[in-house]
């Protein structure tokens, strides 16, 4: 099945093939069975076949037994490491946790600009310094991360030969691992990959802890960032908000509905909500009328205008950043126009636009 030969001009579709190759050889021949090779050749860690010959030459961690296996006495030497990563405004935020069954805690590192790899590899790192620590005879480590797995069981070793180096360029989080490779060097530590995709009926206590871990990693990810779909919404909505000109939530709407943008009345509704412009405009019109509207009782609709400017407020994408306001005297209807700053020229512009044409 893997003799077809793939067009000459598709090369992305030819890598693609033969990455899945890769998998399924590596799969099928290297190692135990649950010990794949395949992030060698798919993430250009070392050198696959080499490396994967000759394990018992390399490999440093043991593997460890499944933890419903473990003796009761080793348990409280067992944890379950996880990491997380999710964009938070301008910021990608990372998280770190280690979970301990029997204890039924959690311990966490986070930080910032980095990715949920990275975040896997320094939870393991927090594993080895609670160890350290409580200075455990050994140490058992549980991850749903087959790099991680890996890394352990031979790849620390690799590294360490060829310098923490991959064809002449640094490993990706080199000092990192060179951290880890230190510890795992002064203490007894075995490792297990778990299967974190597994049905719940048959879910063991071992899946069941990694659950702990996966939900301590991810607990702030899910209080301060929207999923992916729902983020994606807000920011058209607030595009569309600002772009029509700040109107309200019904004409916001028909404002995207007419040019073809599929936004829910939800997201407007939470978006016109939240701007700070908005809620300035409102402040504005709440302010009692500094005139006595007897004195346009003589003017018909729309000949008398009293203008004025609001701001400076933050300032939009667009870089508006005062809002200028045109209430017709009779009747105490309200425009307004965004610009970029409070000028005569502005002032004529918003006229033009809102009153005239």
């Amino acid at each position: 099945m893997f003799k077809g030969n793939i067009p000459s001009t598709h090369h992305a579709t030819s890598t693609t093939w033969s990455k899945w190759v890769a998998l399924i050889t590596q799969r099928a021949r290297l190692g135990k069975p649950n010990h794949p090779g395949i992030l060698e050749e798919i993430m250009d860690w070392p050198g696959g076949r080499d490396f994967g010959a000759l394990p018992e030459e390399v490999a440093h961690a043991q593997e460890a037994p499944p933890y419903n296996e473990l003796p009761e006495d080793e348990r409280p030497y067992a944890l379950f490491t996880d990491g997380s990563c999710c964009v938070v405004g301008n910021h990608r935020k990372w998280k770190a946790a280690v979970w301990s069954p029997t204890r039924q805690v959690v311990e966490a590192t986070e930080g910032e600009g980095e990715s949920s790899q990275f975040a896997e590899v320094k939870a393991i790192q927090l594993a080895l310094k609670i160890a350290e620590r409580e200075k455990w005879p050994v140490l058992y480590l549980y991850t749903d991360s087959w790099m991680v797995a890996n890394a352990l069981w031979g790849w620390l070793q690799q590294w360490k030969k060829t310098n923490w180096q991959r064809r002449g360029k640094p490993i990706w989080a080199a000092a990192l691992w060179q951290d880890i490779a230190a510890r795992v060097e002064n203490m007894a530590v075995k490792v297990r990959h778990v299967d974190a995709h597994i049905p719940k009926s048959r879910a063991t206590e071992e899946h069941q802890n990694n659950e702990q871990v996966d939900k301590a990693a991810k607990s702030e990810v899910a209080q301060v960032d929207l999923d992916w779909e729902r983020k994606g919404e807000l920011f058209v909505a607030q595009w569309a908000h600002e772009t029509s000109g700040h109107l309200g939530r019904d004409a916001t709407y028909r404002w995207a509905r007419d040019r073809g943008v599929d936004l829910t009345m939800e997201a407007i509704t939470q978006v016109t909500h939240e701007c700070e412009i908005c809620a300035a405009i409102k402040r504005a019109t709440r302010v009692k009328s500094p005139w006595n509207r007897g004195r346009w009782l003589g003017f018909r609709y729309g000949e008398a205008w009293q203008i004025d400017y609001i701001g400076p407020l933050p300032r939009t994408r667009q870089g508006k950043c005062y809002i200028l306001t045109m209430v017709e005297a009779t009747t105490g209807w309200l425009e307004t126009f965004p610009v970029n700053h409070a000028t005569a020229r502005n002032t004529i512009l918003g006229l033009e636009r809102q009153i005239l044409w």
